[in-house]
């Protein structure tokens, strides 16, 4: 089985050979080709160059274009700044210092210049790997929009002074994060990773009142265009994994904090895990057998669907040997 083959019979529930690999490398990606982070998040050359050069070198099964959170914002009429060796800066958030909507831009898929710049990387990819590779796109969650747009302490204020403003807000975020990652699915990604990794910093009173149905929309209309979901909350999501379980998501990414036996029992035996080692301790700072014996000891606690992957990205200085072990196959 190639890569696409292995992950597409794991999430339809199918047999295959080995449990699939999807590690998210970004910085890891363009060190790997002696380019920066800037580069890498600026250019989509550098980033399919890269992903490309490491899916080969590696042997993972999904390829993506992730670089940052900020393509949806640029678009929104943000400033962003492009650091050398360091995730982009957002450094003028549209909505930082008023609540009028009307000063925000309207993103546009193929016309805003970071948003375009994602679908090359997406068009590439289908060039180069289409159903060789599960091929990835990305949008941002409704929390992780507003969030970049408002700044992240306005944000959370909003949710307590302002609630009507902050769901007019996602409202806005949702439907903008449809419109890209169906034009993703167009120019060849079979799958959207949703990330709204702000939605761990809330309670799960207001994650069910004010974020889950609109995740949920979102859920809904990638499906609806004929792709899969892979939702990535970055942190402890544990007290939302109830709500989580109703969203429909194909692909549920869990941090490090997740108690994975945990998170089988409270999303149910029909949705794909993927995680969970500590990228920073338990992979980057780890040994290869460490490593892979973890691996083993998770799959045998949560059982199948279950994907390798760490709980967030491969830090830039992973040995390769170490990510080497995270890729090793385990047969099934």
């Amino acid at each position: 089985m190639n890569g696409y083959e292995r992950y597409m019979a794991v999430i339809e529930g199918k047999s295959v050979d080995l449990i699939p690999r999807l590690p998210i490398l970004m910085a890891f990606a363009a060190k790997f080709i002696d380019s920066n982070y800037g580069a890498f998040a600026s250019d989509y050359r550098v980033l399919v160059e890269s992903n490309l050069k490491c899916v080969e070198f590696f042997n993972f099964d999904q390829i993506s274009a992730i670089s940052d959170p900020y393509r949806e914002t640029q678009g929104f009429g943000a400033e962003i700044e492009f650091v050398k060796d360091g995730v982009p800066r957002c450094t003028k958030p549209p909505l930082e210092n008023t609540k009028n909507l009307s000063v925000l831009e309207k993103p546009e898929p193929y016309k805003s210049e970071r948003m375009l710049d994602r679908i090359k990387a997406i068009q590439e990819f289908k060039k180069n790997v289409y159903k060789k590779y599960s091929i990835l796109g990305w949008i941002e969650g409704p929390a992780a929009e507003a969030a970049d747009l408002r700044g992240v302490s306005n944000f959370l204020m909003d949710f307590i002074m302002e609630p009507d403003f902050t769901e007019e807000l996602m409202d806005i975020c949702v439907q903008v994060g449809i419109e890209f990652g169906v034009a993703q699915l167009k120019e060849g990604a079979d799958t959207i990773g949703i990330g709204d990794a702000i939605a761990s910093q809330v309670s799960a009173q207001i994650y069910q009142d004010f974020i889950f149905r609109r995740e949920k929309q979102m859920v809904d209309a990638i499906h609806n265009a004929g792709g899969l979901v892979r939702l990535h909350i970055c942190g402890d999501i544990t007290h939302l994994l109830p709500h989580i379980k109703k969203l429909g998501a194909d692909i549920v990414d869990l941090d490090w904090q997740v108690d994975m036996k945990e998170a089988r029992e409270k999303l149910g035996k029909d949705t794909v895990l993927v995680g969970n080692l500590d990228p920073v301790n338990a992979v980057m700072k780890s040994s290869p057998e460490i490593i892979m014996n973890s691996f083993k000891q998770i799959y045998s606690d949560v059982g199948d669907p279950y994907i390798v992957g760490a709980g967030c990205e491969i830090p830039e200085d992973t040995p390769y040997e170490n990510l080497k072990a995270l890729c090793k196959p385990i047969y099934k």
